[in-house]
């Protein structure tokens, strides 16, 4: 057993944290020091265990997917031993798969996704997890976590960079109302006392050459636009151009709602005036699992009860059941409906170019449409990395904002397509039939 014990500077931003606590969390940016903390933590409480307890301590870090113990906070622990010089004469001991602690404990490495009600079993008794890139973690994941960990003086530890307001960690630790006993604090690297002049150097770089995505990496803001997303650019543009602010409705011309049909999963609504050559979108509406009467409720509630509802080909198909048609069950209740043709082949990349092409002439009224710009600035290609190739949009939560998103612009440009048809063409001998 070792009689160690350790003074470790800690940064001022995560002395809150150091108080024993059931929930600890720390959100923020790159170079906050976040993980240094907690990992230098997990040492300190290691060598100190044995004192109070008379056993060692039984710990557990984890993610969501962890491929192998590269992705883990391992090689970081490692590393605090090191500095530390803490050794096998003070009850470390590394392994490929663990560290043995102080008291026949042990610090543990795992990836969440890949535990079941069953697995998750084999973590009781353990008094620390510490969820790194905690952004990443499911709501499943939290759910098996939660009460797994319950010994007395048990601690769940969070540290991650967050991405979405409705991640389930920050509903979880930034949440209106926090679990009893949590202490959440955000660090940046301006909270960091030790932050290093390379990464220094790295931080300006991002500011001058990539500001869109600066407050998201270095301050710990959401992310608004992911790198890469198809329409990351466009977003920047319109923000640059001022084109996502206030936006009102003329209350002359007409309105269209745009859906995305969703039946097990999230039906997505935007409303738009197609007004010359600019659309203005005015309002975002997204529900999962709801009957079509809540959507129907919302159009009216809202003031669209006039609108023209678009909708994707799937509005024509029969329902399984009363073998009527979607966009049926909304004609009858009032409104106009036009049902556009299926696209074929790539039609969601088909959407994404029509969508890139009418982008510059798009205005948004930010307050009523912040959630349908964050599903846009989310949108993105699933990659395969061992073959090295896009394999298309990726199906997630922000694919159906997406798409009806991208199946507004090609309703807009469907006149102007068939007019194009309508127009008699002319050769060099006259008119060509």
């Amino acid at each position: 057993m070792s009689g160690r014990t350790l003074a470790i500077d800690v940064a001022e931003v995560f002395e809150p944290l150091l108080a024993p606590s059931r929930y600890k969390g720390a959100h923020g940016g790159r170079g906050s020091g976040k993980s240094h903390f907690f990992a230098g933590m997990l040492i300190e409480d290691s060598l100190a265990e044995p004192s109070i307890s008379g056993s060692g301590l039984l710990s557990v870090c984890v993610r969501e997917v962890q491929k192998s113990l590269k992705d883990s906070a391992k090689r970081l622990i490692e590393a605090k031993l090191i500095e530390y010089r803490l050794g096998e004469a003070d009850g470390f001991k590394v392994f490929n798969e663990k560290i043995q602690t102080p008291g026949d404990g042990v610090i543990l490495f795992q990836g969440m996704q890949d535990h079941t009600a069953e697995s998750i079993k084999s973590l009781e008794g353990f008094k620390r997890a510490w969820a790194e890139e905690a952004q990443t973690l499911s709501t499943t994941s939290l759910t098996l976590l939660r009460p797994t960990i319950r010994a007395d003086g048990s601690e769940i530890w969070a540290s991650w960079n967050p991405r979405r307001k409705n991640d389930p960690i920050d509903v979880l630790l930034r949440g209106a109302t926090l679990p009893t006993g949590s202490r959440v604090v955000r660090a940046n690297w301006s909270d960091n006392p030790w932050f290093p002049s390379v990464l220094d150097v790295e931080r300006r770089d991002c500011l001058n050459n990539d500001p869109d995505q600066y407050a998201h990496i270095w301050e710990g803001d959401y992310a608004t636009v992911l790198s890469g997303a198809y329409y990351a650019r466009s977003l920047a543009e319109a923000r640059a151009q001022k084109r996502i602010g206030n936006v009102a409705r003329d209350p002359i011309l007409p309105v269209h709602a745009i859906w995305d049909i969703g039946v097990r999963d999230a039906t997505s609504i935007w409303i738009a005036q197609f007004i010359g050559k600019e659309i203005r979108v005015l309002d975002y509406y997204e529900a999962v699992r709801q009957p079509l009467a809540a959507h129907l409720d919302w159009l009216r509630t809202k003031g669209y009860g006039s609108a023209e509802c678009i909708l994707p080909h799937d509005g024509a198909k029969e329902d399984a059941i009363t073998a009527i048609r979607f966009e049926d069950h909304i004609s009858a209740a009032g409104f106009q409906v036009r049902t556009i043709p299926n696209q074929g082949k790539g039609a969601a990349l088909k959407r994404v170019e029509a969508a890139r092409r009418i982008f510059p002439a798009i205005w948004f009224n930010e307050a009523t449409c912040a959630a349908g710009i964050d599903a846009l600035g989310w949108y993105h290609e699933k990659y395969d990395e061992a073959r090295n190739i896009g394999l298309g949009p990726e199906h997630d939560w922000a694919s159906h904002g997406a798409d009806a998103f991208g199946l507004m612009c090609v309703a807009y440009e469907e006149p102007i397509e068939r007019k194009r048809a309508a127009a008699p063409r002319y050769g060099a001998g006259g008119w060509m039939g």
